[in-house]
């Protein structure tokens, strides 16, 4: 049986003809039958990606020179646009729909010679905490299938998670690639806003949107970031500078200066044992010649009210396009005007929590509360970024919980959307002010389950964020 280590290793194994790319997609595809009851697939490329394993295979026998993901196995959040493949969104309202062109991320990634074994699961329009909302139903932590995996990039992370492929991509617009991480005990990143295109991604809140990668190595999450990262002549909010290199990102003996915030270690919500593991940690990184420093934050309680008044309020625009004219579901039912039509096919189409972030938006962007919401909302993220600056000036990273507590039950916060909303707590900060956030898994729960600690660094300083997440790998794994 194949055992995926990292890419450089595979590269080693393929060299010297210990397996084939044809050999190790046949073995993930039996990996993912295997597991089937994860539900971590929406659908599985199997005939595409044989034809590309059997071409990359072909390329090493003729001796020409290696592409940089030549035959590593991705799988794609069901957001992430692939041409001639299906994309819905896990949303009746796109039911069928093929995509007529490829991401730009993604597209980065075939030139490489990757191949795509497949979409994965994910709550509805990337709009949820815990992948319940998806048309295709629960994805299932492989840890423990009666726990939820995190959302919304649940299947993406469970396909790493349960080794169904080696890498893959998700989306992140308030956690949704670091929860799941956390929740599966794999590495999960969320870049800076605009350092990686979002040209054929399926939108949620445009502001707020950014590719993320989920791996169970560092040097792969680096390698990945810097063949998808740079400027892109389809997108207009992506960073113009060309994109740095991170594929190295061991630090040496360096010793970081690391804030956290007094209110998040403190907070009622987060978990006693969660709370213990990081200061423990805390105490170490102290011994070991690091500077820790606590620093009071007392924005934490509106970061999440703000997150979802600006969210909810793109998402109410960016979901109008859907109204079942050009593609996707249509009423079946008579209808007496246009606006009729219009209601029922988005009523019968769209989810309850996509339906209640709609309603929310139109609430919120209306003439006689903008003012008190939206525009509020706005300055509240504007003292966010503030805030941040004068952190980074003084401090290398800022390191906090990605979540208050591990994997909860499937079912257990369903019925209360507000309880959902908090557990957002500690990652929508890295998305109000779009700097760059990782979750690395270092720590055990005593009731079995995995959880991570969020770092977080200054805009565009993905080299620093990675080498301070590859050392506590290495060195604080397990503490």
């Amino acid at each position: 049986m194949f055992l995926f280590k990292d890419i450089r290793q595979y590269h080693n194994d393929l060299n010297n003809t210990k397996t084939s790319c044809v050999e190790v997609v046949e073995n993930y595809l039996q990996q993912i039958e295997a597991n089937k009851k994860l539900n971590a697939f929406t659908e599985v490329f199997k005939e595409d990606a044989l034809k590309k394993a059997a071409e990359v295979d072909e390329v090493r026998k003729q001796g020409k020179p290696l592409k940089k993901l030549h035959g590593v196995v991705f799988a794609i959040k069901d957001v992430i646009c692939y041409k001639d493949h299906t994309v819905t969104a896990a949303s009746k309202i796109l039911k069928g729909f093929k995509s007529v062109y490829t991401a730009t991320a993604l597209q980065r990634l075939l030139d490489e010679d990757a191949i795509i074994i497949g979409s994965c699961n994910c709550d509805e329009f990337a709009m949820g905490s815990s992948n319940e909302s998806s048309i295709y139903g629960n994805t299932l932590n492989a840890l423990n299938n009666t726990k939820v995996p995190g959302g919304s990039s649940g299947g993406s992370a469970v396909a790493v998670q349960a080794g169904l492929c080696m890498a893959s991509l998700g989306t992140d617009t308030g956690g949704s690639v670091r929860q799941p991480a956390d929740f599966c005990g794999i590495i999960g990143l969320k870049p800076t806003y605009g350092s990686i295109s979002r040209h054929g991604l399926i939108a949620y809140a445009s502001s707020f949107d950014q590719v993320g990668i989920f791996s169970k190595s560092i040097d792969d999450m680096a390698l990945i970031l810097d063949i998808m990262s740079g400027p892109d002549e389809y997108d207009s909010t992506v960073l113009q500078q060309p994109g740095k290199t991170f594929i190295t990102p061991s630090a040496g003996k360096v010793k970081y200066r690391i804030a956290y915030f007094r209110e998040a270690l403190h907070h009622p919500a987060l978990d006693e044992e969660i709370k213990k593991s990081i200061l423990s940690l805390i105490d170490t990184l102290r011994l070991h010649g690091h500077t820790v420093a606590e620093i009071d934050f007392d924005l934490l309680d509106y970061v999440v009210p703000a997150y979802y008044v600006l969210t909810t309020a793109e998402a109410s625009s960016n979901l109008s396009r859907y109204d079942g004219i050009r593609f996707g579901h249509q009423t079946k039912n008579s209808t007496k005007d246009l606006t009729d039509f219009y209601k029922q096919t988005r009523s019968e189409a769209f989810g309850k929590e996509v339906q209640r972030r709609i309603m929310l938006g139109t609430f919120v962007l209306s003439s006689g509360y903008y003012d008190a919401y939206f525009s509020k909302a706005q300055q509240v993220r504007r003292l966010l970024s503030n805030k941040t600056d004068v952190v980074f000036a003084e401090f290398d990273a800022l390191i906090m919980p990605t979540s208050p507590t591990t994997a909860f039950s499937i079912g257990d916060k369903t019925s209360d959307p507000v309880a959902m909303y908090l557990a957002d707590i500690f990652t929508v900060f890295a998305n109000l002010t779009g700097i760059p956030g990782i979750s690395i898994p270092l720590f055990s729960h005593s009731n079995g389950m995995p959880f991570g600690l969020q770092v977080m660094t200054k805009k565009t300083d993905e080299l620093t964020l990675l080498q301070i997440a590859d050392l506590f790998m290495k060195e604080y794994r397990g503490n």
